[in-house]
């Protein structure tokens, strides 16, 4: 008996269960949330490129639909992000003030597509213009109930607002 008892073999296999899965769990949850960062990165750098066809007016000198608008966002997302999840919301205003930089509440239907309408008004030189861009990202669930998800269905709302003056254009 005192033999078994002073056997050391085996312990360190022991060891390494006792914090294999607490450790693959946390693997998975820095793996989770990285992608979640990188996805709204990726989304806060479409938008600055975007808000630049507004700011620079060729968007309204090009007379851009909502449509168009919407496709050169599309152009300027990660590759690894798809335009059919992109929600567009473009205001303007002749105020920082009258400006709504609230988030906005997302609505679905019974097929589980987007219900809101957003507005795409890109206004005139020397117009506050607010540019939303909004991605729903699908995100797993964690280890542990970790869950990343804001919208419910694994779904995460990614948001990235740019807020600026438009410059004077003809």
């Amino acid at each position: 008996m005192h033999a078994l008892r002073a056997d050391q073999r085996g312990a360190t296999i022991l060891e390494f269960a006792f914090v294999a899965a607490p450790l693959m769990a946390l693997l998975m949850a820095i793996l989770v949330t990285s992608t979640v960062y990188f996805a709204q990165e990726g989304l806060e750098t479409a938008t600055e490129a975007t808000s630049r066809v507004l700011m620079t007016g060729q968007a309204q000198s090009g007379g851009y639909t909502a449509a168009q608008f919407k496709q050169a966002a599309c152009n300027a997302l990660p590759p690894f992000m798809k335009c059919a999840n992109l929600l567009v919301d473009v205001q303007s205003s002749s105020s920082f003030t009258a400006i709504n930089t609230g988030a906005p509440t997302i609505t679905f239907d019974s097929h589980g597509n987007v219900s809101n309408s957003f507005a795409y008004t890109p206004g005139n030189a020397g117009d506050i213009v607010i540019i939303r861009l909004m991605y729903i990202w699908k995100v797993p669930t964690g280890p542990l109930g970790m869950n990343l998800a804001t919208l419910g269905n694994g779904q995460r709302l990614l948001m990235a607002t740019s807020v600026a003056k438009t410059e004077p254009f003809s």
